[in-house]
C-alpha cells in the first residue's frame, strides 16, 4: 500500500511542478496554448533530448550543464538517497540538480533508454516546450537494484537569450499491474 500511496504523491509533485512553471509563463491561464512550433523548433528540441540522453547515459556532467536551465527554478523530481528524506522529492535550483544528477551518475550503473517512437513534444507557450517519452531506467542509488525499471519522462524546456534549456526534468516511475 505505501508504494501505491508513494506513486501518487510523485504523481501529484509532478502535477504541482509542472503547473507551477507553467503558471509563470502567461496571465491568462484559462485559454489553450494556441502556439504551434514549426517542424524546425520541434527537431531542435528532440535533438536537445537526445543529446542530453547521450550526455546523461556518459555520465558527462559537464555536457548536461549546457543543457539545465541556469535559474533557481529548475526542477528535478527523483529519489532521495533515504526513505527519510521523503523517498521522492524535488531538487530545485541549477547546481543543486546538478549535483542530485552527479549523485546518480556516480552510484553504480546509471542509463536512460527512451523509446524515441512515443517521443512526443508540444508547445505550452511561445518559449515553453514540454517533451513527454516512455523510458527505462537504470540506476543504483538509493539502494536501487540496477535492473531496467519503467518511468514516463517528463521535460520542460525554456528558450533563453541562449537556445533552449530543460528547466523540469520528471522522471515518474510506472507502477507494476495490479495484481487480481
Amino acid at each position: 500500500m505505501n508504494h501505491h500511496r508513494n506513486m501518487h504523491a510523485i504523481g501529484i509533485a509532478a502535477i504541482a511542478g509542472t503547473l507551477i512553471n507553467a503558471s509563470t509563463v502567461r496571465a491568462d491561464d484559462t485559454a489553450p496554448s494556441t502556439t504551434v512550433f514549426s517542424a524546425a523548433t520541434l527537431n531542435e528540441i528532440r535533438g536537445l533530448y537526445r543529446g542530453l540522453i547521450d550526455a546523461e547515459n556518459r555520465h558527462d556532467i559537464a555536457a548536461v550543464r549546457r543543457f539545465v536551465w541556469s535559474s533557481p527554478n529548475a526542477l528535478f523530481v527523483a529519489k532521495t538517497a533515504t526513505a527519510a528524506e521523503g523517498n521522492w522529492a524535488g531538487f530545485w535550483g541549477t547546481e543543486v540538480v546538478l549535483a542530485h544528477l552527479d549523485e546518480l551518475y556516480n552510484a553504480g550503473p546509471f542509463r536512460i533508454d527512451p523509446d524515441y517512437a512515443k517521443e512526443k513534444v508540444v508547445a505550452l507557450s511561445a518559449d515553453v516546450a514540454e517533451t513527454y517519452v516512455p523510458v527505462n531506467i537504470t540506476v543504483a542509488y538509493a539502494g536501487q537494484t540496477p535492473i531496467p525499471k519503467p518511468f514516463l519522462m517528463i521535460l520542460e524546456w525554456v528558450r533563453t537569450p541562449n537556445g533552449w534549456r530543460m528547466a523540469t526534468d520528471i522522471a515518474l516511475p510506472i507502477p507494476p499491474a495490479p495484481k487480481p
